[in-house]
């Protein structure tokens, strides 16, 4: 058995165009690290919905310039066989400043010149939404992001698009996996050292043009923030955005502002994780702004935090897709507003309330994005689409720009952002949400979770009675299968599943309080709080986590 792990190692070595895995993966060889090239070779990172995604690193279960090639060559493959085989059809390519970001998107450019068809990569690292315009703007056939978003320093990722601007979902996914699978050897993949484009900055200037559309014209623009890129990829996009429509220059988190691969400042480079907007925080109590944006490495997502009673806080991001949509049905938006299952039910509260559509959806923008007449969509991991027509996915940039002017309104007013979440909680009752979100090394112990609770599904949680168990993996008439579990109780809603892009086993939860008038609304907060509590601790013994 070690013998064929070793050959199967050597075998990968000789196709490895990178001098860098090369070297670690000789040493590894060299030092008859079974243990370790037994996990690197345990099988490969697998290409779905999500695309690829994993840690950086020599071997087929990592990302490397090898796997990258790989996929390119099988996606470049797929679009040949679904038509593409004139050679006029671009990809166009884009890329974040994580580690190795740039060599995997040179590569995917190559890959597509030498398969006969052209490519166009983003000048330099750029916001994952420039990249989702792009492809729209110049009528490419597809496109590829090269990106682990919120991910730790130490991963990558590798996003498609097709040429409808929004990513990949089946049968898409397998079958470009199946073309990734057919590819015997790297040796057979063409990979030209010239013939893409490398654009330039007029498709940035454009889809800075597209930001001002989401505005209201004669709105306010006063409203001061703080802003942290989290040492990603978004402050000069932003702040160009910003600048264009009229508002206060954000005052940036220094100390975040500009691109690092190793994020030194934060455990994981996600506003949600506990600490990673201390620093902003800390800007906020120097400055005293009115609002601290926040976007993820990539761009995005967009969080946003508040002063409550003199403390700063984050707002959950259900609070902020309430807020954006309250703010576009009051300028008079009409279309369908959507949201994944796993988002708060207000939504459907607010969409009903203005007579406009309203859809559900798996989780991911992958299937928001697709929703029939879309006008906004919204995600509880701070993902928001303001602009569907012109990005058909979550953009950390245009959901900034909506959050501020919406800011601008209330200071005008007189008011903020957590008065009109009051007044939506009177209209609507108190969606309080929250999240058990459990990161493992092993996967083996969310399979067990999920086994656990399909062989022995709650009755009740919190004392309340479960009214309704769907087991989402067959689907249902409105939602392709997932693997996933629904519980309805009596005032609450409970979603369990796998997260799809990190080891962690996510349990959503939420409770809902009728609320009569805003003196009624201390005491629903507090039954909400302790209701989720206990929600969350017997969902916990449930699951066995």
């Amino acid at each position: 058995m070690h013998a064929n792990l070793i050959a199967q190692a050597n075998a990968w070595l000789a196709e490895d165009p990178d001098a860098e895995t090369r070297d670690e993966l000789a040493k590894l060889i060299d030092a008859g690290d079974v243990t370790e090239l037994a996990e690197r070779f345990r099988g490969t990172l697998q290409f779905g919905t999500a695309g690829l995604r994993g840690e950086l690193g020599a071997g087929p279960m990592r990302m490397n310039r090898a796997v990258v090639i790989r996929a390119a060559a099988g996606l470049a493959s797929y679009l040949k066989k679904n038509g593409h085989t004139d050679g006029t059809g671009t990809v166009v390519i884009g890329y974040d400043a994580r580690h190795k970001s740039a060599d995997f998107a040179r590569d995917t450019a190559a890959v597509m010149v030498g398969a006969g068809l052209k490519a166009a990569v983003l000048p330099r690292p750029l916001p994952t939404p420039v990249l989702a315009f792009a492809i729209r703007h110049l009528g490419a056939i597809a496109g590829v992001e090269v990106t682990a978003s919120h991910n730790p320093p130490r991963d990558n990722g590798y996003k498609v698009y097709l040429g409808d601007g929004s990513q990949i979902v089946p049968p898409a996914d397998a079958e470009i996996a199946a073309e990734i699978d057919a590819i015997n050897s790297l040796h057979d993949v063409a990979r030209p050292d010239t013939g893409w484009e490398t654009l330039d900055d007029s498709v940035l200037d454009a889809y800075l043009a597209r930001t001002d559309a989401v505005l209201s014209p004669d709105s306010p623009r006063t409203a001061r923030t703080v802003y942290t890129a989290m040492h990603g990829v978004g402050k000069d996009v932003l702040l160009a955005a910003f600048a264009r429509a009229g508002f206060p220059a954000p005052v940036l988190v220094a100390e975040q502002a500009e691109p690092d691969p190793d994020f030194p400042t934060v455990a994981f480079p996600n506003p949600e994780e506990p600490g990673a907007m201390d620093l902003a925080f800390a800007q906020a109590r120097a400055t005293d702004p009115d609002l601290i944006i926040a976007n993820d490495p990539d761009a995005d997502r967009c969080a946003a935090a508040v002063k409550a009673d003199g403390n700063w806080r984050m707002l959950r991001g259900d609070e902020v897709g309430s807020l954006l949509a309250a703010h576009l049905v009051r300028r008079g938006a009409r279309g369908t507003f959507a949201e994944s299952i796993v988002s708060s039910s207000l939504l459907g509260r607010i969409a009903e309330k203005a007579g406009l559509p309203y859809e559900e959806t798996l989780t991911g923008f992958k299937w928001i994005a697709r929703v029939e007449g879309l006008r906004y969509g919204y995600e509880e991991a701070l993902g928001y689409c303001v602009d569907p027509d012109g990005v058909r996915d979550k953009d950390g940039i245009t959901a900034a720009l909506l959050i501020t002017e919406l800011a601008s309104e209330l200071k005008a007013e007189g008011r903020d952002l957590l008065d009109l979440l009051d007044d939506l909680a009177v209209k609507h009752g108190l969606h309080a949400t929250d999240q058990l979100s459990v990161r493992v090394e092993d996967l083996t112990v969310i399979a067990d979770a999920m086994r656990r609770l399909r062989e022995q599904p709650p009755t009740a949680l919190a004392g309340l009675a479960v009214t309704n168990a769907e087991d989402l993996t067959e689907g249902t008439a409105k939602l392709p299968p997932t693997d996933g579990l629904r519980y309805t109780l009596d005032g609450a809603r409970v979603i369990v599943r796998p997260s799809g892009t990190e080891p962690k086993l996510k349990c959503y939860l939420e409770v809902v309080v009728p609320v009569a008038t805003h003196a009624d609304l201390p005491a629903a907060r507090a039954q909400a709080v302790e209701t989720l509590a206990t929600i969350k601790r017997d969902l916990s013994a449930a699951a066995g986590i």
